[in-house]
């Protein structure tokens, strides 16, 4: 079995896992990814958020992600991350430790959620948003199109179901967010994504794709 082959059969055994993973923790958090909070009562509550968010979930501090429009289900799965200490941010662990009520969590992450969806900025390199499409949409010569983007993130990667808690909304966050993002996946400082496949995928990505990736995503 060749390198290339060996990747593709682990990435088709991880998305074959994903379900299961996905139902086991939901049993952790019940129905609290499903979106099921108030969006006026989270405005209010996530106040607090806005100083690095923004107040309508646009940051403009790129070290910080836009929540415009991400699912309720995703903004809940990583604060939890960050609370139990599966993901790490100095800034994040401790404003995630600040949120001590369900309810309050599942308001914000619906509040969020409520908003018009995070739209990026067009332009960047010409060239490198090209590489990007086709990477976002074919994946790459080591990996195949088992690991093309699109599958998990849908269509520009506006996301494929509003009760996921898996797959992010992407098409339109942060460039420099992004990059490290997929950096912190491929060196293993980030370790939350669900049977390790954003660890496999971006593991295969050479460091020049990840960054025409996240140009593509960016503008979308």
């Amino acid at each position: 079995m060749t390198k290339r082959s060996g990747m593709v059969v682990l990435l088709i055994a991880l998305m074959m896992s994903a379900g299961g993973v996905y139902a086991a923790e939901k049993n952790i958090a019940g129905s609290m990814r499903d979106g099921e909070g108030d969006p006026a009562a989270g405005k209010e509550k996530a106040e607090m958020c806005g100083g690095c968010h923004g107040a309508e979930g646009m940051s403009v501090d790129p070290a910080f992600p836009h929540l415009a429009g991400q699912y309720a289900g995703y903004i809940f799965k990583q604060t939890l991350d960050f609370q139990l200490g599966n993901r790490s941010d100095d800034t994040m662990s401790a404003m995630a430790g600040m949120v001590t009520d369900a309810q309050d969590l599942k308001d914000i992450s619906a509040y969020y959620a409520s908003l018009k969806m995070m739209k990026g900025t067009p332009g960047g390199d010409a060239k490198l948003i090209e590489q990007g499409e086709k990477l976002y949409l074919s994946g790459n010569k080591k990996l195949g199109d088992f690991a093309a983007c699109i599958r998990c993130h849908g269509e520009k990667g506006k996301g494929l179901d509003k009760k996921n808690a898996l797959f992010p909304v992407i098409g339109g966050q942060s460039k420099d967010y992004l990059i490290k993002q997929l950096r912190d996946f491929k060196s293993g400082a980030r370790s939350n994504d669900p049977a390790s496949m954003m660890a496999a995928v971006a593991q295969g990505m050479t460091d020049e794709e990840i960054i025409a990736v996240s140009e593509y995503l960016a503008g979308l």
